[in-house]
């Protein structure tokens, strides 16, 4: 109900609020629902700052999803809009950032993109029974609640392939991990990858830790790796600290092979001053590829570089799929845009369980009821300054 003017008479105003009293439960929730014909897509992410290469990705790669939609006809007739917020890579800016596109009228939220907003702000879309479907939050605990799902795969997952695939095709005898302990993103891998190594044919033999407030200078990390004879370096960081450990490894004569997750894309072009040619050989876990031949994910690419000048990245791709699951849920809920955001919600959560969508991350691919995605991860290898699939 919208606030009275202030010149609105005591005796009208009584006589409104007795009036109003007398619907009873019967408009509980009347002012949470839409009465247009588009359905709102909040998203949020950092689109400045040092995590901005992520976020900027999935909110223009969301973006051309919506655009793309609209233009072949919206959703069973109704049309998509976007509104995305900037959290600068920061829980309590996320909060901020979800009450502004909560007031603008969101009906879903798209995000957020990195973990620990993330898992901040599903606290939030569960109290208010707002369907969230996160692009790249792949902390265990963005997905926590059952009106949370996500496109990415999750922390433990990455370990654990990564560490499957290792040991499955004989890359290494020696690993050395270096990672970030007060990173959720960092140390839920890393915590997977060593439990599954156990299982495999390499021993690790080193697990060094920094910290937010220390990850410039990795030479004892680097220095105790080389010591203990590690021919691989496990690297579940993001690509700004990889790029110094990579530039320093060089400058102590010390050539490893690197192993990363998804949080190395972007190493290739995201870190200013960096020499890229260092990068050669780094392997990466990865749902998508740039340069896959199959004329799905090759239109997405086109479009993408004709409208913002550059090759999309893993977390663009996420973001797309994000939206046309969005777009398959609705279809297969039956939802309308004059419906409360909870009734959208309870309609489209289960939808999801039910839906399969031809991805660029994943042909086929569906969710479970725990909101995890079904699809397979590939690992890339840097060659010749680009991505290749192996």
């Amino acid at each position: 109900m919208k606030k009275f003017n202030k010149f609105v008479s005591v005796a009208v105003a009584s006589a409104m609020v007795m009036a109003l009293a007398g619907c009873g439960a019967a408009d509980k929730g009347a002012a949470d629902k839409g009465s247009s014909d588009t359905f709102k897509i909040g998203g949020i992410g950092p689109t400045t700052g040092g995590a901005a290469i992520y976020g900027l990705a999935v909110q223009n790669a969301a973006q051309l999803a919506v655009d793309d939609i609209n233009a072949a006809g919206g959703v069973n007739g109704y049309k998509l809009e976007m509104n995305f917020q900037d959290d600068e890579h920061d829980p309590e800016k996320a909060l901020n950032a979800y009450n502004v596109v909560k007031d603008w009228g969101a009906q879903v939220l798209v995000g957020c993109v990195t973990s620990g907003p993330c898992i901040a702000v599903t606290e939030k879309t569960k109290a208010d029974n707002m369907f969230q479907l996160t692009p790249s939050g792949t902390a265990v605990e963005c997905t926590q609640y059952d009106n949370c799902f996500r496109v990415c795969f999750s922390d433990p997952n990455q370990g654990l392939e990564s560490a499957k695939y290792i040991g499955e095709n004989g890359l290494a005898t020696k690993v050395a991990v270096i990672y970030d302990s007060s990173d959720v993103y960092s140390s839920g891998i890393y915590e997977a990858f060593a439990k599954e190594a156990a299982n495999q044919s390499f021993e690790i033999v080193a697990a060094e830790a920094f910290t937010a407030d220390s990850k410039t200078d990795f030479s004892v990390q680097l220095q105790k790796a080389k010591d203990a004879g590690a021919d691989m370096v496990f690297l579940p960081i993001y690509y700004q600290e990889s790029a110094l450990i990579l530039t320093q490894a060089a400058g102590m004569d010390y050539a490893p092979v690197f192993f990363s997750c998804d949080g190395m894309d972007g190493i290739l072009g995201g870190v200013e001053n960096f020499d890229t040619a260092l990068a050669e050989g780094v392997m990466l876990l990865s749902p998508f590829a740039s340069n896959s031949t199959d004329e799905l994910t090759q239109k997405f690419v086109a479009s993408y570089q004709e409208k913002y000048g550059e090759v999309p990245n893993q977390f663009a791709a996420d973001a797309y799929d994000a939206v046309y699951a969005i777009k398959a849920a609705i279809e297969k809920s039956g939802v309308t845009p004059d419906m409360s955001v909870s009734d959208i919600c309870d309609k489209i959560k289960e939808a999801m369980t039910q839906i399969s969508i031809e991805g660029v991350t994943a042909k086929g691919l569906s969710w479970t009821a725990d909101g995890e995605p079904n699809k397979e991860p590939m690992v890339l290898k840097i060659e010749n300054g680009a991505y290749t699939i192996l």
